[in-house]
Order: structure tokens, then sequence, then C-alpha cells
């Protein structure tokens, strides 16, 4: 068995940089712009009624950049959740 000894400054830069490889291999992005269905998922919902009621009363942001293709903003949707949070006693 071998043994390897490192001063601390060392040792620290080292976990340092391993922390910072696996934060970049592990990325994971999330979408500005997310599908109906997406919008859907997060916010629980199951009627698309409902989702076209939130964007109508204007609590989600919403884009279209086609005539057909709605996409929905992943912070809006975030910030209408958090907006909605019930405090407990």
């Amino acid at each position: 068995m071998q043994v390897i000894c490192l001063e601390e400054s060392a040792f620290y830069a080292l976990v340092e940089q391993v922390v910072a490889r696996l934060k970049e291999t592990n990325k994971v992005e999330k979408e500005k712009w997310i599908s109906d269905e997406q919008a859907m998922q997060l916010l629980n919902i199951k009627s698309k009624t409902t989702l076209q009621k939130l964007r109508d009363e204007g609590k989600i942001r919403f884009s279209q950049p086609q005539k057909k293709i709605i996409l929905y903003d992943r912070d809006s949707i975030d910030k209408y959740l958090e907006g909605n949070v019930h405090k407990i006693f």
C-alpha cells in the first residue's frame, strides 16, 4: 500500500479541482423556454385550458415564435410557483 502525503494547501487545491471538474461534467442547464407539455408537468396540471388561462391572465410568460408554437418561460413558472407558497405555522 502506498501513502501519499500532501501539504494542506495542495490538498485543498486538488479538492477544488475535483469539484470544478465534477460540476463541469455533470452540468445540466435548464432550458429557458419550454414546451406546453413540460410547463404542464412543472405546474402539475393536466389541462391545456388551465395552462392557457395562466397565460391569458399574465401569470406566466410565454413566447409565440410561430402561429401554432407557444413556448413558456421556465423562470416565470418557477416565480409563479414560489409566489403561491403557503408558509407553515
